[in-house]
């Protein structure tokens, strides 16, 4: 016969179990889709971060969603001492401070809202959805697809005009292990144990073309290309399937675990490929370097190899 201890015991661990089946069930997944927005409109401890320009955003967007500028805002800066452009900023608690003007808290439910219409604007969600990471923020979501996905149904409510939020507190909790520096990069050379892999254009991988912010064409030593515009269908804002994102890292001789660090020329193409890899993939083991091929050429951090040079 069961003692009053022993069923209060069982009792406290029937609940335990419920609250993190509970706290499992409410966890920020990746990525959602429009159904889940529809049937979260207006539910508190919930922010859709709209990032389309300022004027798509003020004929229409999801009902209460704030907008924000990945390029003006203040996600990304040039860096006083060497003047390197695009970098996460060194002063964390301007980056803070943005995003409690943006109404969002340390137990809000960010979700962005990228225009949807190409691989270029989903790199703006996964670059900033990667800020949240590296500050210390896991509840945090992106709209596969974008606005383009949520209007390509008209009867999906809209709401036009500007969105004031109330301002919160966000408080930063530093997780060094989602970013890549010079250091690490250098480390990976010298050690040939960690995959580079570079998310732009043939062209720029090459180096046949470089982006203007860069001073050399080419790309890291030893660099694998799995381009942007791979990952997502047609190159538009919806992800690849999992199955398919795996062949196509195969197909690029990139492997799904293991360390790696994605680059590009200024950390946005390699956002995607970091969102997929660390998010989508599951390799915990990969890393962003937000300076990229513009750091490293501007500072003159070490080689680059030119696969193609012309007469």
């Amino acid at each position: 016969m069961k003692t009053l201890a022993s069923m209060r015991t069982t009792l406290l661990g029937f609940c335990a179990l419920l609250l993190f089946w509970s706290m499992t069930a409410l966890a920020a997944t990746p990525l959602v889709d429009v159904a889940w927005v529809k049937a979260n409109i207006g539910k508190p401890g919930i922010v859709f971060l709209d990032l389309q320009p300022p004027a798509d955003y003020l004929r229409g967007h999801i009902p209460g969603a704030v907008n924000t500028s990945f390029e003006k805002d203040g996600w990304r800066e040039e860096r006083a001492r060497d003047k390197v452009p695009d970098m996460l900023p060194e002063n964390l608690d301007k980056l803070a401070a943005l995003i409690g003007r943006l109404g969002i808290d340390n137990k809000t439910h960010v979700v962005l809202v990228p225009p949807g219409q190409s691989h270029l604007d989903m790199g703006w969600a996964t670059r900033i959805y990667w800020t949240f990471k590296v500050l210390g923020h896991d509840e945090v979501s992106i709209l596969d697809g974008g606005m383009k996905a949520y209007t390509a149904d008209k009867k999906n409510p809209l709401q036009a005009g500007p969105i004031t939020p109330e301002p919160k507190t966000f408080v930063v909790h530093f997780r060094p292990e989602y970013l890549a520096t010079v250091d690490d990069v250098k480390h990976a050379l010298a050690s040939k144990k960690v995959v580079l892999v570079d998310l732009r254009p043939e062209d720029q991988y090459v180096g046949i073309n470089r982006n203007p912010k860069a001073t050399m064409n080419g790309t890291l030593p030893g660099a694998k290309n799995l381009p942007s515009p791979w990952l997502t269908d047609n190159a538009g804002g919806t992800f690849r399937n999992l199955e398919q994102l795996r062949e196509l890292a195969k197909i690029a001789g990139v492997p799904t675990t293991g360390p790696q660090i994605e680059f590009c020329n200024t950390g946005h193409f390699a956002a995607n490929g970091w969102f997929v890899m660390h998010e989508l993939l599951g390799n915990k083991e990969a890393k962003l370097y937000d300076g990229s091929m513009v750091e490293w050429t501007l500072t003159k951090a070490g080689p680059v190899e030119q696969k193609v040079k012309l007469p």
